[in-house]
């Protein structure tokens, strides 16, 4: 009873302050009691975007005035000295204005195959790509900053490296899980880091073999050209050929007859 009492008495005096607090307001507006709501208002902001506002499927088609052109007038990809000046909110805008633009773009091309036409200046779907990497680059930077200076880590997923069930290394990035590695058999039976069998090292030895070839075709090349560069140019500064070609050595070149001519290799 004595709750019921106490009750009571507090939402009596709430109403009482309510009805204080109401008298002042008539009293500060005249005893004029304004029933009617203020009205919402209904214009929207518009948000950062490059182009004109349209809400049909025309946003993922090109301009029509390049339709049938074989070239159009384009810039070039941000780099990363411009990108590093930018603020994280310009940063995030201008991704999703060059996530826009990549898919007008692949709908354009995938449109002019389906009509054999010529998709006019391929190579702006190249510089978008460069300057999407660009700027997932500087956010990693930003965020590998931010976490090396808060925590002294890099803040980056860790990694290892590991052999896939063909012999090959890669780094494989690990990723948290709820079940643990030994109870998680869908994960088990997609990734196995070990490898077994002839065939799979009778494919790692052809695959040595083959980077052995490319390697060694790859040296000759350049050791051919340097020979070349020497027999014709004998006055050629050595320090900028071997920047250049660092697999030859110039050295041991200059002493072969090939290229020794009929001067004294010695005074050069």
């Amino acid at each position: 009873m004595n709750v019921l009492n106490r009750f009571w008495f507090a939402s009596k005096r709430i109403v009482n302050i309510y009805s204080v607090v109401g008298s002042n307001l008539l009293h500060s507006t005249g005893s004029k009691l304004i029933t009617k709501t203020a009205p919402v208002p209904t214009t929207l902001v518009k948000c950062f975007s490059v182009s004109s506002q349209r809400w049909d499927l025309m946003d993922f088609f090109d301009d029509k005035k390049n339709w049938g052109e074989n070239e159009v007038k384009h810039g070039r990809a941000w780099n990363r000295d411009e990108l590093r000046i930018k603020s994280n909110s310009d940063l995030h805008k201008l991704w999703f204005v060059l996530l826009k633009e990549r898919n007008m773009l692949l709908t354009m091309e995938y449109e002019c195959n389906d009509k054999m036409e010529l998709f006019p200046s391929p190579e702006r779907l190249d510089k978008v790509n460069e300057a999407m990497n660009n700027l997932e680059d500087i956010v990693r930077e930003r965020n590998r900053a931010y976490y090396e200076l808060e925590t002294g880590e890099t803040g980056e997923r860790p990694a290892k490296l590991a052999t896939n069930q063909l012999g090959l290394k890669f780094y494989y990035r690990m990723v948290e899980h709820v079940i643990p590695k030994y109870a998680n058999k869908k994960w088990n039976e997609t990734h196995k880091f070990f490898y077994r069998g002839s065939a799979v090292h009778k494919f790692l030895r052809l695959y040595r073999e083959r980077l052995y070839n490319v390697k060694r075709k790859q040296k000759n090349r350049d050791r051919n050209e340097v020979m070349g560069l020497l027999k014709r140019y004998p006055n050629m500064d050595r320090a900028a050929i071997a920047e250049k070609y660092p697999s030859v050595d110039v050295d041991k070149l200059l002493k072969y007859d090939k290229i020794r001519g009929n001067y004294d290799s010695s005074k050069i």
